[in-house]
C-alpha cells in the first residue's frame, strides 16, 4: 500500500527517529512500530509500547471531549460566554464557540512568557485583548484551549488534567494515556534548546501550567490512540461513554461561518468525496484523521522534534501523507 510506504520512508529518508503508526478501517487494522528513539547523543531503541508525548492531540481527545460531555449535560453551551466563567477576561463577545474554532481573535502574545510561573502566565492570558480578527480570521492558537480548560476547572473545582482522566480516559480504557508517565516507557523529544526530554512535556507552557494545562500534557501509546479513534468512528461500544454517537457526528461540519472552517475543536479536511474529515496534529510530531463516512482513521506518532525543534521536512511529508489518506 503506497500511503504504509509513504509513513515508512519517514525513517528510511531519516525524516524522524521512530515512529508507530495504524491505519485502520471498519474491518481492518495496520499497526507498525519502526525505527529507533534516539539519534543522539546515542542510538537507543524505542520502548516495547511506547508513550508519545502526544502535544496539542490533548486539545481534542481531552479538552474538546470534557467540553462536549458538560454541552451533552447542559452545564455549557457553544454560545456560553467566557467571561461568565472567567470574569478577568472583559470582552463579553467571547464564546466557548469562539475558543475552540479559533476565531477569538484574542492576541496570543505575552512579553518574557517563558519566564513566567504558571499562576503568572494564567493571571496574563485571561487579559490579553482581543483583536480586529474576532470572528473574521481562523487562526490557531493555544489559548483558545488553555481559556476553555480554565472554564472546566470552575465547574469541576479540580485541574483540567485530573477532570479529562476522569471524564474521558478512564471510561474509555485508555489505559496507559497519562499526564504523569514513567520516563523509561516515554518516546524522547528534545526542548527548544536542544536538551533531550523523556517523560517531560515538550511544550514550555505546559510545563509552566502543570495539571492546569488544557493544550498540551497527555502521553499515551498507540493503542490507546487507536482505541480512541474507534471510539470516534463509532467502532467500539463503551458503557458509559464521555460523550454520545450524535455528538460526534455533529463534528463532520464547521462551526464557524469563517472559511475554510472549522469543527469545535478538530480542524476539518474532506476526502476524495467531498466528505468532512476530523483532523489534527501534534507539535512532537504526531496526527490523527478520523474519516467517519468512510469508516478509516490515521494516527501517525513520532518526535519529530529529535534531535532538533526545526525539522520541516517532517511538515512536508505529514501534508503529503495526508494528502495521500484523502484522495485514496
Amino acid at each position: 500500500m503506497y500511503l504504509i510506504d509513504k509513513i515508512n520512508a519517514l525513517v528510511s529518508q531519516q525524516v524522524v527517529p521512530g515512529i508507530s503508526f495504524a491505519y485502520l478501517t471498519a474491518d481492518h487494522l495496520e499497526r507498525r512500530q519502526v525505527g529507533l528513539n534516539t539519534w543522539l547523543p546515542q542510538e537507543t531503541a524505542l520502548p516495547a509500547n511506547p508513550l508519545y508525548d502526544l502535544a496539542s492531540l490533548t486539545k481534542v481527545i481531552g479538552t474538546t471531549t470534557v467540553l462536549l460531555h458538560l454541552i451533552e449535560q447542559r452545564v455549557l453551551s457553544t454560545e456560553t460566554a467566557i467571561c461568565q466563567y472567567l470574569p478577568e477576561f472583559t470582552d463579553k463577545r467571547v464564546t466557548l464557540r469562539h475558543l475552540m474554532t479559533h476565531t477569538s481573535g484574542i492576541q496570543g502574545y505575552i512579553p518574557q512568557r517563558d519566564c513566567l510561573s504558571g499562576r503568572e502566565l494564567i493571571k496574563a492570558l485571561v487579559k490579553l485583548p482581543v483583536t480586529s480578527n474576532f470572528n473574521q480570521v481562523i487562526k490557531y492558537t493555544d489559548t483558545g484551549p488553555i481559556l476553555a480548560g480554565l472554564i472546566i476547572e470552575k465547574i469541576y473545582h479540580q485541574p483540567v488534567q485530573s477532570v479529562i482522566e476522569q471524564v474521558v480516559l478512564q471510561p474509555l480504557g485508555l489505559t496507559t494515556a497519562t499526564f504523569q508517565p514513567q520516563p523509561h516507557n516515554c518516546v524522547i523529544t528534545s526542548s527548544k534548546t536542544g536538551k533531550n526530554l523523556q517523560g517531560v512535556v515538550q511544550d514550555p507552557k505546559a510545563q509552566q501550567l502543570g495539571c492546569h494545562c488544557g493544550s498540551a500534557g497527555l502521553f499515551a501509546s498507540l493503542n490507546d490512540v487507536i482505541r480512541f479513534s474507534q471510539f470516534m468512528l463509532g467502532q467500539l461500544t463503551i458503557t458509559q461513554a464521555p460523550i454520545q454517537d450524535a455528538t460526534i457526528k455533529k463534528l463532520f461540519h464547521s462551526f464557524t461561518p469563517v472559511l475554510p472552517g472549522r469543527s469545535f475543536g478538530w480542524d476539518l479536511r474532506w476526502n476524495c468525496l467531498g466528505e468532512a474529515v476530523l483532523y489534527h496534529t501534534g507539535y512532537t510530531g504526531n496526527f490523527l484523521a478520523i474519516d467517519r463516512q468512510r469508516q478509516r482513521a490515521l494516527i501517525v506518532l513520532s518526535n519529530r522534534v529529535h534531535p532538533f525543534n526545526n525539522n520541516q521536512r517532517f511538515l512536508s511529508a505529514r501534508n503529503a501523507i495526508m494528502e495521500l489518506f484523502l484522495q485514496s
